[in-house]
């Protein structure tokens, strides 16, 4: 139990801490590009995942430069990376893609994705909470799992009469573990309607189908 309380004050302070933008000048971003991947290297691991979906599969560096912001922090163990539609940021955005990743191979993989739902509930209305994944899981081997949150507590007063959809993978490696996602943002809604949510069900299939398919975490000698 102190581990997986250790872990939780660990990721919430990451979520809470304060990360510097990235200057997006001559395209200087915190991950390389090639044939429609990311490739993030932290912490001796190496993170491979989908262009954001709102850039072209084939765009190169300079071009996925020209349509996205991002932040990332690395600190004490931890990287978080988060990327946004250029334009969007921190205090308002219609979606986030990101990772976070750590350096504790130690830590169960699936104790590590309770402590992260556990977090992101937190500032949810908890009638309005509901998760899904599309196949059990398999030891280690998670499969991509879906958060919606219909509507924010009325305590977090920069969110009120909002809501939002999410989809994340967990993944490890011999160094540490990793989590791939992407949230959503809209207006609140109804978590038992789909057809009232931020964002269509054939994007959350597809983004989960490349989650489960397109994301990698490997070590790096």
């Amino acid at each position: 139990m102190l581990g997986t309380n250790r872990a939780a004050f660990v990721i919430m302070g990451l979520l809470l801490a304060p990360a510097p933008v990235l200057a997006q000048a001559g395209g200087t971003l915190p991950f390389t590009s090639e044939n429609g991947q990311l490739t993030l290297e932290v912490l001796g691991q190496r993170l491979s995942l989908p262009v954001p979906d709102w850039v072209e599969a084939d765009a190169d560096l300079p071009a996925i430069a020209e349509v996205v912001s991002t932040r990332f922090l690395e600190d004490s163990g931890q990287a978080h990376l988060e990327i946004y539609k250029r334009g969007e940021g921190e205090a308002f955005w219609s979606t986030i893609y990101g990772a976070r990743l750590n350096n504790q191979p130690d830590m169960d993989l699936s104790a590590f994705r309770s402590v992260v739902i556990n977090v992101y509930a937190r500032s949810c209305d908890p009638d309005t909470v509901a998760l899904f994944q599309l196949e059990p899981d398999n030891g280690d081997d998670l499969p991509p799992l879906g958060y919606v949150c219909g509507a924010y507590l009325d305590a977090f007063s920069a969110f009120a009469g909002q809501g939002e959809v999410m989809v994340m993978g967990f993944y490890k490696s011999e160094t540490g573990l990793a989590m791939v996602y992407q949230e959503w943002r809209g207006d609140a809604f109804d978590a038992t309607r789909p057809e009232t949510w931020p964002i269509d069900a054939e994007t959350i299939e597809a983004r989960i189908a490349q989650f489960k398919s397109d994301v990698s975490l490997e070590r790096v000698d």
